[in-house]
């Protein structure tokens, strides 16, 4: 709950505007690994609605947030664990949570500050270390309306087993779509359940439920890290051609030829193909150079002994990568996890086109036949998602920058900023957003032990790609 800073005003369940025609959707082996993982929290920060009061606009969102209900049913019903141990998701209409906080003395300013991600930012949203695994008891979806001195703050969580961060975005656009009047949303939820993900294998839990994969109590820091459109084309040089840019380079016609690059090729959760500029497989992509600079030089940070492993673990969008495909806006979770290892001596000794060719290869050969192989593994051996850095070498990147997350225009204006809350959050937790300008531009929201987060300051290898955030 907020804390004496902020106030919680009021509470309320919102329900579909529409029953529900669907009555239940079985948990997949993609879903049930989520359900020792926190809830989702994820939002976004606006400047206050011109034309409306704060009660208005209040009004306005809850209906809105009602009629997205009615499209996205799986949100507002609860999880059920029927005789066999299958955990399905009742659509019973049983409604989302809607808290309206102020924080007055609070503006947008301090959110934005250079620095650290401010500890205000986790008052935001609700449901903190709450377990998906809670969804039997609890709403699969909450919203928390945060109204600041001079903007708003609209932050929503949503259960990790019924949700990954595609289908998230894609709530989360409609509810903003809704809102600004629009009478048909654009892109409909698709249910079928009729996919490889779907298996008769059974994960079983201690009574209560499963506990998280990692220590939540560890000091941390967070911070946003931006990176300009043509920092991350110099990257992308760098990681390709095996050396920086120079003056005798011709750097626009080079920076040219490498624009073409899509962030499809990337991280986990995209939705494209795993090649969008050709059918040249060969070429590192440009987020794949900025992961590689990552990895290294958070290993450099943490001092790692040489000879100890290092993983940089990314969860990716399984949805185009089947054969036949599944729908662009299947719902619920679409993923799997690729870890790339490599010992720290080794990882630094070499150039940084050598650590994104690894990553690099193990994202383009993750294809229908490795997936299809990944979930029959995990039906021979049913367990949790592994999030964590239990051996200190670690880095798990999640989100996307191809995520959508500044679509969404509630009526008066896109977001000024993508902020998210507490959960999940571990030593070595990275999420990638879209730059707010786009473009090509990457924020990555950093999460480290204190003396690794101060090395990676102090890094110039990786410091000179960074620049200022710049809110218009």
């Amino acid at each position: 709950m907020p804390s004496s800073s902020a106030t919680l005003i009021s509470k309320c369940v919102i329900y579909p505007d529409q029953k529900s025609n669907i009555k239940t959707l079985k948990l997949s082996v993609s879903d049930i690994p989520m359900l020792s993982c926190q809830y989702i929290q994820k939002g976004v920060l606006l400047t206050s609605p011109p034309d409306l009061s704060f009660d208005e606009l209040l009004i306005s969102l809850k209906q809105s947030l009602s009629t997205t209900l009615s499209h996205f049913p799986p949100l507002a019903g609860r999880l059920t664990t029927d005789s066999d141990g299958h955990v399905h998701i009742s659509c019973n209409d049983a409604g989302v949570d809607f808290l309206v906080v102020k924080y007055p003395n609070l503006s947008i300013n301090d959110i934005l500050c250079p620095g650290d991600v401010p500890d205000c930012v986790k008052e935001f949203f609700t449901y903190d270390k709450t377990i998906s695994y809670s969804g039997h008891s609890k709403p699969l979806a909450a919203v928390q309306v945060t109204e600041l001195a001079d903007g708003v703050f609209i932050g929503c969580a949503v259960n990790h087993a019924v949700t990954d961060g595609t289908s998230f975005w894609h709530f989360f656009n409609t509810f903003a779509e809704i809102n600004r009047g629009v009478s048909k949303i654009s892109k409909s939820p698709d249910f079928c359940r009729d996919t490889v993900f779907n298996s008769q294998a059974v994960l079983k839990f201690p009574p209560g439920g499963p506990t998280v994969t990692f220590a939540g109590d560890e000091p941390l820091r967070e911070r946003i890290f931006h990176f300009s459109r043509e920092a991350i084309l110099k990257l992308k040089y760098r990681a390709n051609y095996g050396c920086l840019l120079t003056k005798q380079t011709n750097n626009s016609e080079v920076l040219g030829k490498l624009s073409n690059d899509s962030w499809k090729s990337v991280n986990g959760e995209t939705n494209g193909k795993v090649k969008s500029n050709s059918n040249n497989n060969s070429e590192i992509s440009s987020f794949q150079s900025l992961c590689a600079q990552l990895w290294r030089s958070v290993t450099r940070a943490r001092k790692l002994d040489s000879s100890k492993t290092t993983t940089f673990r990314m969860a990716v969008n399984c949805r185009h990568r089947l054969n036949p495909k599944l729908e662009p806006y299947y719902f619920g979770n679409a993923i799997q996890s690729i870890p790339t290892f490599a010992p720290a001596g080794e990882l630094l000794a070499k150039d940084l086109s050598w650590a994104a060719d690894l990553l690099h290869k193990n994202v383009v050969a993750h294809d229908d036949n490795t997936v299809r192989r990944g979930v029959a593994d995990w039906e021979k051996q049913p367990r949790l998602f592994p999030l964590g850095n239990a051996d200190g070498a670690s880095i798990t990147m999640g989100s996307s920058p191809r995520f959508p997350m500044y679509n969404n225009d509630f009526g008066w204006g896109l977001p000024l900023a993508v902020r998210s809350g507490m959960a999940n959050k571990f030593d070595g937790k990275i999420s990638a957003f879209p730059g707010r300008e786009g473009n090509g531009t990457v924020d990555l929201e950093v999460v480290l032990a204190p003396e690794t987060m101060a090395g990676l300051e102090n890094d110039a290898d990786f410091m000179q790609y960074v620049s200022a955030v710049v809110y218009e």
